[in-house]
């Protein structure tokens, strides 16, 4: 089937009406000391409308004429370099903060911020670097925001010791997650699909808060975080990394590239972890991280010819993870489905495949055609207790997009067709409920840049769905920046939608002996109505200077509004309700945030949250259970002058949490729980280009939630609940590991 697809992706063209010759070159930026490719790069001649953007390795072709004299190359976090002509081709250009003058080869010292907040963007993104990344253990992708302000990581349950992302107030569900701009996390990946993409595989991710684009769909509600993977171009050849905790947890990371020619390279990915030590500080009889068991295997092949302006990619990924989770005394073979011992097993296996392709025709003026497919499959056979839990879900992803210009380079629009499949076959207590649902929508993107202070994004989508029925989705962004980019006001408004799986997004719920009430679940979305939201957003970045220091001051104001709501009710002790919303319900975050560098070898962040999250339930208007109402946030990172490959790293985080408030239980009143603090730090020591160790603690404080298991003494009564977990239950856990790459 796939000999009918022809994928174009990440393709930037160059062109002008009165060509001579044409100028090609890379333009890349520094990551430590690797140089990466950067793709989405504007080169332009100054005072015309010729211009191009890198493509995805950073290529870009531009004609030449007698009146061009200076090109202009810029990108998103770096000063603007200008250029004079007489260039051989290609040329090199290896951005940072610094202007060069050297015509062939252009290297700017200062290197690229690896926390950026997008300043010449319309959107409100920030960028984590893959110097970010490693101030972590990172294991997993769940693990990789603990230094980022933006998102907040709490926990999910008692059980599974699955970390839960939030932005704006909202969990991941209401987050549109992307690899690579493809839809990742959706259906019954919900849950635990976070854990599934190992730490040392990502390049850098980009967290957008508020509407995203409507060419990555339709269901984006609070913002979008697209995550990108190691390019095989880029690879080293060969890279390890190992991993031990205290708690049990073992991790090894292996990667291999190979260049097979001047124009092909692969590479193999291949992680594995293992936690076999049962562990129960909190003294509750049950294991504070389950018992787990990962393999993980990705194999990439990037296909590269700028002269033809041919390239592609292919990836293939299978995955096997399986948990043990419950009593410290239970044993499957013995225990499964009895009552001596409460405990559960979850297995997943998943796989997935996508193709992307382009192709660069140079006589065609600022035109790209784009053209991308994914097909994945995600199986889990799980029990909790006595409740099963089993869902096969498959996907297909099929996106085509078209890129030009209005005229102007100030003028460019995107246009394009999607079309999605999901097929979804759930096993549970109340039957067996298959879903089927199929999409096709079209969309076209306008932006407009001025090239000085104002940029706007508006975007519409029109889709059909084969329950949704037809619908319309409108988002529009707009920056506005003064004192030559020293202050950047933007705003933005979008509407989205989805159907919630109930049960993939909410596991955690069969950790309980609560009932779970609906009203129709054998019909089309459960017999619930689709989720709406509008969100609405304004932001507020000041540049400014502390002692001679670049200071970076922000404001952000979102609300997310819904139209209908999948209500999740369990303020009845003895039951979990699900049913559409009958009132209002919004979650409105307020964000103040600061970034400086108290020298060259020490950089501080900090940041100040308020949420107010409310939801009208049967019993009225209440604030979300286990959402705090206040969050505090500082980073303070130190490093040492490089020498010779050599230097000490470290840093420090804290995370402030407010109260929260818990529902009622057969054995505990409503209430709020108090706030606390958590402390993690890391140091590392890098010996070489090539070797480096690195030590650190999570909850430094040795915070534990004693009551997370509720019910503890008999599991199988009607008191058990292992949904209420706001705090760790693990306390202090060590680390150590190393990296050694050629």
């Amino acid at each position: 089937m796939f000999k009918n697809y022809f994928l174009f992706y990440y393709l930037f063209l160059a062109c002008a009406l009165h060509a001579q010759h044409k100028l090609t070159g890379y333009v890349y930026g520094l990551e430590g000391t690797n140089e990466l490719p950067l793709a989405g790069a504007s080169v332009y001649w100054e005072n015309s409308t010729t211009g191009v953007t890198t493509d995805e390795n950073g290529f870009f072709s531009i004609v030449h004429t007698d009146e061009s004299t200076v090109l202009v190359v810029s990108f998103l976090s770096f000063e603007t370099v200008r250029l004079t002509p007489d260039f051989s081709n290609p040329i090199r250009v290896v951005l940072a903060a610094e202007d060069a003058t050297t015509l062939d080869e252009i290297t700017l010292t200062k290197k690229r911020e690896p926390l950026k907040r997008a300043i010449f963007s319309p959107r409100n993104m920030t960028t984590i670097g893959s110097e970010e990344l490693l101030k972590a253990a990172c294991c997993n992708l769940s693990e990789s925001f603990e230094t980022n302000p933006s998102i907040d990581v709490n926990y999910a349950d008692a059980l599974t010791g699955t970390k839960q992302i939030q932005m704006l107030g909202l969990t991941s569900p209401y987050i549109l997650f992307t690899q690579e701009n493809i839809p990742s996390l959706r259906g019954s990946n919900q849950t635990y699909g976070l854990t599934f993409t190992p730490g040392t595989w990502v390049e850098s991710i980009q967290i957008t808060k508020g509407a995203g684009t409507v060419t990555s769909g339709y269901e984006s509600m609070s913002g979008q975080i697209n995550t990108e993977l190691v390019k095989p171009l880029s690879a080293p050849p060969f890279f390890v990394n190992g991993y031990r905790s205290l708690n049990g947890r073992t991790e090894l990371n292996v990667q291999a590239k190979q260049d097979l020619s001047s124009k092909w390279s692969t590479s193999l990915f291949v992680h594995a972890n293992q936690r076999t030590m049962k562990t129960d500080q909190n003294k509750d009889g049950f294991l504070d991280m389950p018992l787990s068991d990962q393999i993980n295997m990705l194999n990439r092949w990037q296909y590269i010819n700028p002269e033809k302006g041919v390239v592609g990619f292919l990836s293939l990924r299978y995955l096997r993870d399986s948990k043990q989770i419950g009593q410290l005394n239970y044993a499957p073979a013995q225990h499964k489905f009895g009552t001596q011992f409460w405990g559960g097993e979850i297995q997943t296996d998943k796989w997935d495949f996508t193709l992307k392709t382009g192709y660069v025709n140079p006589d065609i003026p600022y035109r790209s055609l784009g053209f991308q497919t994914a097909i994945s499959r995600h199986n889990q056979d799980a029990y909790f207790g006595n409740r099963t839990y089993d869902v096969t879900y498959t996907s297909f992803f099929h996106h085509l997009v078209y890129q030009s210009i209005l005229g102007s380079t100030q003028h460019k629009f995107k246009a394009g067709l999607q079309y999605m499949t999901d097929l979804y076959e759930e096993k549970l207590s109340l039957g067996n409920i298959n879903r089927n649902e199929y999409n096709f929508g079209g969309f076209f993107e306008y932006t407009y840049d001025s090239l000085e202070n104002f940029n706007l994004v508006l975007g519409l989508r029109v889709d059909h769905h084969n329950i949704l029925g037809n619908f319309i989705t409108p988002r529009a962004h707009l920056r506005y920046a003064l004192f030559d980019n020293k202050t950047v006001l933007r705003a933005s408004v979008g509407e989205g939608r989805r159907i919630s799986s109930i049960f993939a997004e909410h596991q955690k719920f069969f950790g309980s002996q609560r009932q779970l009430m609906l009203a129709a679940p054998q019909q089309p979305m459960y017999g619930l109505l689709p989720e709406r939201a509008w969100n609405y957003g304004f932001s507020w970045i000041q540049q400014a200077s502390l002692f001679t220091r670049p200071l970076e001051l922000a404001l952000d104001v979102y609300r997310t509004a819904f139209t209908n709501r999948v209500v999740v009710d369990w303020e009845n002790p003895s039951e979990i309700s699900f049913y559409n919303l009958n009132g209002d319900s919004y979650a409105q975050s307020i964000q103040l945030s600061a970034n400086t560098s108290f020298s060259d070898r020490v950089e501080f962040r900090f940041a100040y949250k308020s949420y107010d999250i409310q939801t009208t339930y049967r019993s009225g208007m209440k604030r979300a259970p286990l959402q705090p109402k206040n969050r505090w946030f500082a980073f303070l990172g130190y490093a040492t002058e490089p020498l010779d490959g050599k230097q000490w790293r470290a840093d420090a985080t804290v995370h402030r949490v407010g109260q929260q408030r818990l529902v009622a239980t057969n054995s505990t009143q409503e209430r709020m729980a108090n706030g606390f603090s958590l402390l993690s730090s890391q140091v590392t020591r890098q010996f070489s280009d090539k070797f480096s160790v690195y030590v650190g603690a999570e909850n430094l404080l040795d915070v534990k939630q004693s009551d997370a298991v509720l019910g503890a003494n008999d599991p199988f009564g009607a008191s058990f609940d292992t949904s209420q977990t706001y705090a760790p239950v693990f306390g202090r856990m060590f680390y150590a590991g190393f990296r050694f790459n050629l």
